[in-house]
C-alpha cells in the first residue's frame, strides 16, 4: 500500500482536479459520503445517538458539513460546531455549508474562545463527536480556540471519528504538534499518511480505514509516489517457492560473525535467525577460544574459530579469512555480541571497506561503523544497518530523543548521504534505500521490546538474501515476518515473556501461514 505526506496529497489533488477534470467538490463529497459510511459500519446504533460535527474553516471542515448532510439525511441527530464565523469560509467549503444553511440544519458559529467555552455543555450532550477541525495542510503548533476545542473534547472521553487525520498531528512525522485528538477512528483519504503510521502519530489515530476519493492510478503512477507501508501484496510479489527437486545448495550459504566472552547468545540469536528463515548452510565465525561452546549450542550450524585478541574477540588478523569465507558463501552478517573492543572495531570497518558481497551490519557493528562514517562511502559491498534508536543516535552523534522526533527524514537522509539500505528498528520499523525510498513495517507489538531481537533480525535479513532474494525485498519480507512471528505468540501467550527465541521458532510456522495465505 502506497504511503504519502501531506505534499504529496496535495500534489495528487491538485492533479486530479486540473488534469484529470474531477472538481474538488466531487473529491470533497466522496470524501464526507464514505466518511459517513464508515460511522454506520463502526457505530451502528448511530441512528438512536446524538452527533456533534465540530468543523474548521478550511476544506477539513468541508468534509464536515458533507458529514453532518449525510448524517441529518439519514435520520440522525447532528450539530455542526463550526469553529470560525460562516464569513470567514471559502470555496468547496462554503458550497457545502450553504447546502446546510439550506437544509436548516444546526450550525453554531463559535469564533471565539469565551463562546466556545458557553457551547461546552451542548458539545457535552453529543454521544460520538465528528473531528474535521485541522487537516493534513497544518505545519505549525496548534493555539488559541483550536487548542481549546482538541483539549477539551480529549477530555470528555467519548466516541472520536477523525477526519482525515486527527487535529493537531503532523502527517509527514507523526508529531503532535501542540496537542492533537485522540480518535477512536481515522478515516484518511486517498492513501495512508506517513505520519499516521510511525509513532507517536500512529497513538492517536485510532482505527485507521483508507477512503478512497477517486484519484486515479495514472494519476499516481505520474507523481512517482514509492514509499509503502508494508503489506501482503507487496510479499506476493516477493516470495519464492521452492522447487520439490531442490536440496540445501539451492536456499544459500551465509557466514555470521557474532559472539565474544558473555554474547554468544547473539550468536545463536543470529544463527538462530538465518536457519528458520530457511537458509540452506549457516556458518558462524567465532573467537577461537569459543569455538567449542558454540558447537555444543549450535546443532546444525557450522564454525569457523578464527583468529582473537587476547580478550578472546575477533582479531584484525582475521581479516584475510573472512574475506575469503564471505567470497565463497555470498553474504555476511556481522555485529551481535562481537564486543567493542578496538581492534575488533577495526577489523568490521575492514571487512566493509574490502568486502565485495551483501554485509548486513547490526549492534556493535553498528558502533564500529559510528567512528568512522566514511567508510560506508568507500565500498563495494552493499550495506544493510540495523539500528535500533540508540545506535542511530550513535550513528549521527545525537541524541536518540532526536531520532525518535525524526525517524522518517532521519533514516531517509542517511540511507541516502551513505548509499546504505537502512532498517531503523522500532514500533514501525523504517526501511530506507539508498535511492530514498521508504517503507514501514504495520508488524510487531511491545513484548519485542527484549534481548536478542534484533540478533534474530540480523540472521532472517542475511538468510533471506542468501537464498536469493533481493536487498529491499529481504528487509521488507525479514522485517514482516520478524513481527509477525512475534504478534501471532503474542495473541497466544501475550506480550509480557515473549523472548527472543520463541519468535526465530515461531518463523516457519509463520512463513507458512503466509504462503498459505498467499496461494489459497
Amino acid at each position: 500500500m502506497k504511503l504519502v505526506t501531506p505534499k504529496v496529497m496535495q500534489i495528487l489533488d491538485k492533479k486530479t482536479i486540473n488534469e484529470c477534470g474531477i472538481p474538488g467538490i466531487v473529491l470533497m463529497e466522496n470524501a464526507g459520503r464514505k466518511n459517513t459510511s464508515l460511522i454506520f459500519q463502526y457505530y451502528p446504533d448511530v441512528i438512536n445517538k446524538k452527533v456533534a460535527v465540530i468543523s474548521g474553516k478550511g476544506n477539513n471542515g468541508g468534509d464536515g458539513f458533507v458529514i453532518a448532510r449525510h448524517l441529518i439525511n439519514q435520520g440522525v441527530r447532528t450539530v455542526t460546531f463550526l469553529l470560525s464565523t460562516m464569513d470567514s469560509i471559502k470555496g468547496d467549503a462554503r458550497i457545502n455549508l450553504n447546502i446546510l444553511l439550506k437544509m436548516n440544519a444546526d450550525i453554531v458559529e463559535i469564533p471565539e474562545i469565551e463562546i466556545f467555552k458557553n457551547q461546552c455543555q451542548k458539545i457535552a450532550e453529543s454521544d460520538i463527536i465528528v473531528d474535521a477541525i485541522l487537516g493534513t495542510g497544518l505545519t505549525s503548533e496548534v493555539r488559541g480556540l483550536f487548542r481549546e476545542a482538541i483539549n477539551y473534547v480529549n477530555n470528555l472521553e467519548k466516541p472520536v471519528v477523525a477526519v482525515d487525520i486527527p487535529s493537531g498531528l503532523d502527517g509527514s512525522s507523526g508529531k503532535v504538534l501542540g496537542c492533537c485528538i485522540k480518535a477512536d477512528l481515522t478515516a484518511t483519504f486517498g492513501f495512508p499518511k506517513i505520519g499516521q503510521i510511525v509513532y507517536p502519530g500512529a497513538g492517536f489515530v485510532g482505527k485507521l480505514e483508507v477512503v478512497d476519493i477517486s484519484i486515479p492510478d495514472y494519476i499516481v503512477k505520474e507523481t512517482g509516489v514509492k514509499d509503502n507501508l508494508i503489506d501482503g501484496e507487496e510479499l506476493k510479489r516477493a516470495l519464492l517457492f521452492r522447487d520439490p527437486a531442490s536440496h540445501k545448495g539451492n536456499f544459500g550459504h551465509i557466514l555470521v560473525l557474532a559472539g565474544s566472552p558473555g554474547k554468544t547468545g547473539a550468536a545463536f540469536l543470529a544463527c538462530q535467525g538465518a536457519m528458520r528463515v530457511g537458509t540452506g548452510l549457516v556458518t558462524l565465525g567465532i573467537p577461537e577460544s569459543l569455538n567449542s561452546i558454540m558447537e555444543i549450542k549450535l546443532t546444525e550450524v557450522m564454525t569457523e574459530p578464527l583468529p582473537e585478541t587476547k580478550k578472546h574477540t575477533l582479531s584484525l588478523s582475521s581479516l584475510e579469512e573472512i574475506l575469503a569465507l564471505a567470497e565463497k558463501m555470498g553474504v555476511v552478517a556481522m555485529g551481535p555480541g562481537v564486543s567493542l573492543e578496538k581492534e575488533t572495531s577495526g577489523l568490521i570497518r575492514e571487512i566493509i571497506r574490502f568486502s565485495s558481497v551483501p554485509l548486513v551490519i547490526d549492534a556493535d557493528g553498528i558502533s564500529a561503523v559510528s567512528e568512522d562514517l566514511d567508510v560506508l562511502k568507500n565500498t563495494r559491498a552493499k550495506i544493510v544497518l540495523t539500528p535500533h534508536p540508540g545506535e542511530m543516535a550513535r550513528l549521527l552523534h545525537i541524541s536518540s530523543r532526536e531520532v525518535q522526533e525524526n525517524r522518517v527524514t532521519i533514516s531517509r537522509d542517511f540511507a541516502r548521504e551513505y548509499g546504505v539500505y537502512l532498517v531503523l528498528k522500532g514500533a514501525g520499523t523504517i526501511i530506507s534505500s539508498p535511492e530514498g525510498e521508504i517503507s514501514i513495517n504495520p508488524t510487531g507489538n511491545p513484548g519485542m521490546a527484549s534481548g536478542g531481537m534484533g540478533d534474530v533480525l540480523t540472521g532472517i535479513i542475511g538468510g533471506l538474501i542468501a537464498q536469493g532474494y533481493d536487498i529491499i525485498d529481504s528487509l521488507k519480507l525479514g522485517v514482516y515476518l520478524h513481527g509477525h512471528a512475534a504478534d501471532r505468540i503474542a495473541e497466544i501467550r501475550g506480550e509480557a515473556g515473549l523472548i527472543a527465541t520463541d519468535v526465530a521458532e515461531e518463523l516457519p510456522e509463520t512463513l507458512n501461514k503466509i504462503q498459505k495465505e498467499i496461494l489459497y
